[in-house]
């Protein structure tokens, strides 16, 4: 399962416990099985890092409205790599891969624009 289909995921099930809202607009969707089915749209969550990069800040005081694990990459070498090289005396490999991270995320009602 992707980020993508991770988040969507969760933010039905905040939408649907009340945690955040629904936009009003609703859209088609195919399931595995080939039918189409309608789906409401959510408010949009992300992290931290993510609201910053799109040019906005998370508003003071806010918390977190959800945590869950998502796939992050690094390009580091297994900390298990890294201690045996270090035992041998030598710099661990680099080792690209994808682990799963917990992350925060943030509605879009928790944020606001950066003013530049």
């Amino acid at each position: 399962m992707t980020n993508n289909q991770i988040i969507f995921m969760k933010e039905q099930e905040l939408a649907e416990a009340g945690i955040i809202a629904y936009t009003g607009r609703v859209f088609q969707a195919k399931t595995a099985d080939g039918q189409t089915i309608e789906v409401k749209e959510t408010e949009a969550i992300h992290t931290f890092l993510d609201w910053k990069k799109a040019g906005y800040m998370v508003q003071k005081g806010q918390k977190a409205i959800a945590k869950f694990t998502i796939w992050n990459y690094t390009d580091k070498a297994s900390k298990a790599a890294r201690e045996a090289a270090e035992q041998e005396g030598k710099e661990a490999p680099e080792n690209p891969h994808y682990y799963m991270k917990e992350a925060c995320f943030f509605s879009q009602s928790q944020v606001q624009p950066i003013e530049a």
